[in-house]
């Protein structure tokens, strides 16, 4: 209901707007009555034609005829921007005629016609040009006095288009002030001489401006014709394939009759609520000459006014412009809008000239008065006196006190595009005349003779015309024929009493770099006020910071995507990187992602409270060791030392001070020799220190089968057996750490991997078969020397080893088991650390569960120590 309710307003608004137009066009032309077509004329012997659009047509089409009715042309719009264009080519007509040196003794002369926006008025008033009579007479020339050498029109692309069709069939030149139509398989061979520079550098300089600020989320509006759906389909692709996503793009309906004012209404009350729901603060419009008029009633459509917070985008073609009811709307809504510029130049003598400029002594000019009367709000008294209620124009109004949407005194960029038109068509006339010597030659009446000249051979003369203008800006056309000119970027700044000001904020360089081909100052930007003064935000989603990638949401444009952060070991380094990246491999990951640091190089070592711990253990137990077997040496002859096999126990507190010893190897920098010798020795060693145990076990079990009557084993009671034991079962490890040293010795080695923040020097072990051999037959000689000395535990003696040794393999093959999960668990120095730990536990289990008892009763306990105690009953 309310949305109906808005729509009914607004069209009220149009409507009233509509008929205020007509009513006050009707009050003029009561005591002005209008020719069919106006026009501005001016004698020459060579005419300039021209084609301007001052005016729309508002009411129902009318047939087209040689003369149409008067009061049907004059219900119409004035769009009272575009007079200037009419002056800007009759002063550039009159500067060169004053100019001794360009074209003497020839007289420019020049003719204009309105388009009226419209195709049939194009039609008809290029055909009117090519007859250069008052009267409709298609295809014949029936004033061979007043030659028409070239046309310059017309503001937009279909009236160009309009005009060439015409114009292409009598090879007449057309100068357009605006950017040229596309040629096509509908348009083949017409040529164009743009006099602007061609529209992909606007088109390049879009995509750069935002770029530059980094606005990715945009909104597009276009006129829906066949020129906004060419931007859709051509241009919008190129800026997708550079990163820019878009919101919305809409497209405004033209308006043609009355009748369509209820739909075009429902259209652009869709089209604003779109807008205000959507993030995207940055607008880029692309549309025609008029287009600025149409987006002043977005405000209107919009209750809130939410649109002030936009920041449009405009190219060159828009020109801020508006319609007579439009005088007092608020035009905040374009306040910090960026707009392109064709370049121009700020000429005193035009200035001068705009200030003569009185609808009462002028002549020959049917656009004036019209003019006037819109502009100041007035009406022109006619000869008998009459007049209608309202204010008396009186010719001496001022210009310049006219707001910049209706009139500018400076020239506009359409207007000095004109302006040179105009001076590119009279330095290639002069060209043409001198090439072919008939120049001065011929004269009738002090003038040339120009009723013979074949002037469609100016074209040749044209391409390659090259100038530089009064204002001394280089006049020259590309390979395309299209102007070779720089274009300037623009802020427009809204003031307090709803004028506009145009602040030059930049510029776009044809010749300049890809790179650099726009150059900005954001200092001088004047933004929207509803931004603060902060350079505006316009993306799907914030910007991914250093140490998150992006990640495309599903279903939806490239641009809207989440922040996902950098897996481990890898860094993203700017904002909205696409992937995360790795470090190398000497470097790591910081807690944030967003940079590398530098891995620490680490090992076991002395200097650590981790090695120092380990190696005072080492030094500790073997001191003990050597302690204990000072005892044993001392005690060597005592019933106690003499019954468990002295030289075994020689060997084997031996074997254990050399583990102790060799555990020292595993700590400090790995270099070739301690990592050859570590693995190799501690295996070696520990084979000897457990076949010692298992010979013990073994003798001790033959002992006692030996003291049975008639027992065959006392031939196996000895040293040689013993012996024998210790130094097979040591010789076999010794093989193995042989092969393991000739195929795959171990090597100092780097591991980058493991522990992220650390590169970690340590012993490779070459073969890690060969290296579980070793670890493996070491836990088959604990296992048997366990399984033998479990079953002689029982055996009737004091001083039986065997329930100690039963302990003290329970408690090495614990480490050892231990020691496998502990080891494969562990990354870096610990593994070395685990190793240590395990090579010290076992051994001081052995040393302690096996001589701990006998050095009690030794130095404790002497009593005990007697050959009575060797047999218990």
């Amino acid at each position: 209901m309310a949305m109906n309710m808005m729509v009914l307003v607004v069209f009220l608004l149009i409507l009233y707007s509509h008929i205020a137009c007509e009513d006050h066009l009707v009050k003029s032309r009561i005591h002005a009555p209008h020719p069919p077509l106006q026009k501005y004329r001016q004698s020459g012997s060579i005419i300039i034609g021209g084609i301007v659009s001052h005016s729309f047509i508002v009411a129902n089409s009318i047939a087209f005829t040689t003369k149409p009715p008067a009061a049907s042309f004059e219900d119409l719009c004035v769009v009272p921007k575009n007079y200037q264009h009419i002056l800007a080519l009759a002063f550039a007509v009159q500067e060169i005629n004053e100019n001794l040196q360009l074209l003497p003794n020839v007289t420019l002369g020049v003719c204009i016609y309105d388009s009226y926006f419209n195709a049939q008025r194009t039609y008809h008033a290029t055909i009117l040009l090519t007859s250069t009579l008052e009267i409709f007479v298609p295809n014949y020339l029936c004033d061979t006095q007043n030659q028409l050498i070239a046309v310059i029109g017309g503001l937009d692309l279909d009236i160009s288009l309009h005009m060439a069709t015409v114009l292409d069939i009598y090879k007449i030149p057309q100068l357009t002030f605006s950017p040229a139509p596309v040629m096509n398989d509908k348009t083949p061979g017409l040529s164009f001489y743009q006099m602007v520079p061609q529209e992909a550098l606007q088109y390049e300089g879009i995509l750069s401006l935002l770029l530059h600020f980094g606005w990715t989320w945009i909104g597009v509006i276009v006129m829906d014709n066949d020129n906004g759906e060419r931007f859709v389909q051509t241009v919008l692709p190129v800026f997708s394939q550079k990163g820019v996503c878009f919101a919305f793009i809409e497209r405004i309906p033209t308006l043609s009759f009355v009748t369509e004012f209820m739909d075009i209404i429902e259209d652009g009350v869709k089209i604003n609520d779109n807008m205000m729901g959507s993030k995207a603060n940055v607008v880029v419009i692309y549309g025609e000459s008029y287009s600025m008029s149409f987006f002043r009633w977005l405000p209107v459509l919009s209750v809130e006014n939410k649109l002030a917070g936009k920041v449009w985008i405009a190219t060159a073609q828009v020109e801020i412009s508006a319609f007579p009811y439009q005088r007092h709307w608020d035009v905040e809504l374009f306040h910090g809008a960026i707009a392109f510029r064709y370049q121009f130049s700020y000429l005193q003598r035009f200035h001068k000239f705009l200030e003569e400029r009185n609808p009462l002594n002028t002549i020959k000019d049917d656009f004036i008065k019209k003019f006037w009367e819109t502009v100041f709000s007035c009406i022109f008294l006619n000869v008998t006196g009459n007049y209608v209620d309202g204010g008396i124009c009186t010719g001496e109004e001022k210009l310049e006190s006219l707001p910049l949407p209706f009139f500018e005194m400076s020239m506009t960029g359409h207007s000095y595009s004109i302006y040179n038109a105009v001076y590119v068509v009279a330095h290639a006339l002069q060209a043409m005349f001198s090439s072919r010597r008939t120049y001065g030659t011929v004269l009738v009446r002090g003038r040339p003779e120009l009723q013979n000249e074949p002037f469609w051979q100016l074209h040749h003369f044209l391409r390659s015309v090259s100038f530089n203008n009064s204002d001394g800006d280089k006049i020259s056309f590309d390979e395309s024929r299209k102007m070779i000119a720089a274009i300037d970027v623009i802020n427009l700044i809204v003031s307090s009493n709803q004028s506009f000001h145009k602040v030059k904020v930049g510029r776009l360089d044809p010749q300049a770099p890809p790179d650099k081909v726009l150059t900005i100052n954001d200092k001088v930007i004047r933004w929207n006020s509803l931004f603060n003064q902060a350079q505006p935000l316009s993306v799907c989603t914030e910007s991914c910071y250093p140490g998150y990638s992006k990640k495309v949401k599903e279903g939806e444009p490239f641009c809207c995507y989440e922040c996902i952060p950098c897996p481990e070991r890898k860094i993203s380094t700017q904002k909205d990187m696409h992937d995360c990246y790795d470090c190398m491999d000497t470097t790591y990951p910081n807690i944030k992602h967003d940079f590398c640091i530098p891995k620490a190089r680490t090992f076991l070592s002395y200097k650590e409270p981790l090695g120092i711990s380990l190696s005072l253990f080492a030094l500790s137990f073997a001191l003990i060791t050597a302690l204990v077997l000072g005892i044993i040496l001392k005690h060597h002859n005592t019933p106690i030392v003499k019954a468990n096999n002295r030289n075994l126990t020689y060997i084997l507190l031996i074997s254990l001070l050399l583990c102790f010893i060799s555990a020292l190897l595993f700590i400090g920098h790995p270099e070739p020799v301690t990592c050859l010798l570590r693995q190799t020795a501690f295996s070696i060693i520990f084979s000897v220190a457990v076949s010692s145990v298992l010979a013990k076990t073994i003798m001790v079990v033959l002992a006692f089968m030996a003291t049975k009557p008639g027992s065959r084993m006392r031939k196996w009671v000895g040293k040689r057996l013993a012996n024998s034991i210790v130094a097979s079962c040591s010789l076999m490890q010794a093989s193995i750490c042989s092969v393991w040293l000739a195929t795959s010795a171990p090597f100092p080695d780097v591991d980058m991997y493991s522990v992220t923040t650390e590169i970690i020097l340590e012993c490779n072990e070459g073969s890690v078969i060969l290296f579980s051999c070793v670890l493996g037959y070491l836990g088959f000689l604990a296992i048997v020397s366990f399984v033998v000395a479990f079953f002689a535990r029982k055996l009737p003696d004091s001083f039986n080893e065997a329930k100690f040794i039963t302990f003290s393999m329970l408690v090495f093959c614990s480490v050892w088991l231990s020691f496998i999960p502990a080891y494969l668990s562990s990354k870096g120095k610990y593994m070395v650390a685990v190793e240590v730990f395990s090579i010290l536990a076992s051994s001081a289990g052995l040393l302690v569960c096996i001589f701990a008892p006998k050095c009690y009763i030794i130095l404790l306990r002497p009593e005990l120590n007697n050959r009575g105690q060797l047999v218990r009953r």
